[in-house]
């Protein structure tokens, strides 16, 4: 019988494999993303997992099609993270940090699967605005944020090596830390609301789309989507100050990298904030928006991966002076 370690020649071939799956994952985020803004939700009816009350939709409708293959796509989801799993547990020993996030990554992917059968189950798809949907939108948000980071963090512990690491005392860049990761979550909740609104209530104008923000009569989907652009604003702010701060106190190449990675990403995501709300929210400008705030979110996975784990002092063992002043600058 073919074992796990004879599917992974190596742990590298194992980290090549998490990669992969976390490439695919973002790739069914932008899908769903994409049945969200084309209205295909109620695609296969509220059924689940059938489609339409068949396991293969017979003259499916475009909606039908585009929901199917989304199911197809996250049914897939399901066998690859079980397969991480397994192989995780197969190729580590006990306790270690990759046994720890696989599990996690396997919780959130079952989590997922659940908050999709609530959505269609409950009929909370299509042109359903309630505020029923809303929540779970964001829920279903947070625990994609989650799933993420658990498949990111595997792949960066299966190459950490625990004997090269430096156990330093970070004081409080640990909160800006925090602060960051939390902001990105409430910031990506309100961007799922925003998204819901844009879909099911579009302006034909600018000025048609601003009149329906301060409208009080409005849906409540309409009226909250005037906050995600000024959190936008604050957590850009917020963003760009950290680098920055992170850059100038620890003069090393990893975090420098990690920065610039940060700061860049995050000044593309205003500009084309910008862009989509002048374009009035196009589909592909929503998948854009989306794939751009995810790669924010894995920038900050990155810095907070690198600052907690040491490894981003490693290079200044051999300057006495620079490590000294990042020691010292962490108590």
């Amino acid at each position: 019988m073919m074992t796990m370690t004879n599917i992974f020649k190596s742990i590298q071939s194992f980290r090549k494999y998490v990669w992969g799956v976390l490439f695919y994952n973002i790739l069914v985020i932008l899908w769903g993303a994409f049945v969200r803004a084309t209205g295909s939700g109620a695609g296969c009816g509220a059924h689940w997992p059938l489609c339409n009350g068949e396991v293969i939709p017979r003259a499916p409708a475009v909606e039908t099609l585009i929901e199917f293959t989304h199911r197809l796509s996250s049914g897939l989801v399901v066998i690859l993270m079980a397969v991480l799993v397994i192989a995780a547990f197969r190729l580590f020993p006990k306790g270690h940090l990759v046994r720890k996030s696989a599990a996690a990554a396997g919780v959130f992917t079952i989590v997922e699967s659940l908050i999709g059968a609530v959505l269609v189950l409950n009929e909370l798809t299509g042109q359903n605005d309630s505020i029923h949907r809303a929540v779970v939108m964001m829920i279903h948000l947070i625990n994609t944020f989650l799933l993420v980071a658990a498949i990111f963090l595997t792949a960066r512990w299966s190459a950490d090596d625990h004997s090269n690491r430096l156990e330093l005392k970070r004081g409080g860049w640990s909160v800006l830390i925090y602060l960051g990761l939390i902001g990105m979550i409430v910031l990506g909740a309100s961007g799922a609301v925003t998204a819901l609104g844009d879909t099911l209530y579009p302006a034909t104008s600018l000025v048609q789309g601003l009149q329906q923000d301060f409208d009080p009569t409005a849906n409540f989907l309409i009226r909250l989507r005037v906050f995600h652009p000024g959190i936008a604003a604050l957590m850009g702010v917020y963003t760009l100050a950290a680098a920055l701060a992170f850059r100038r106190n620890f003069p090393f190449q990893l975090m420098q990298q990690a920065t610039y990675a940060l700061s860049a990403l995050f000044v593309l995501q205003l500009v084309l904030g910008v862009i989509n709300v002048i374009l009035l929210a196009p589909v592909w400008m929503q998948i854009l928006h989306l794939l751009v705030t995810n790669l924010i979110w894995l920038a900050w996975l990155w810095l907070a991966e690198l600052f907690f784990s040491g490894r981003f002092a490693l290079q200044g063992r051999r300057d006495h002076a620079i490590h000294q002043s990042v020691s010292q600058s962490l108590t």
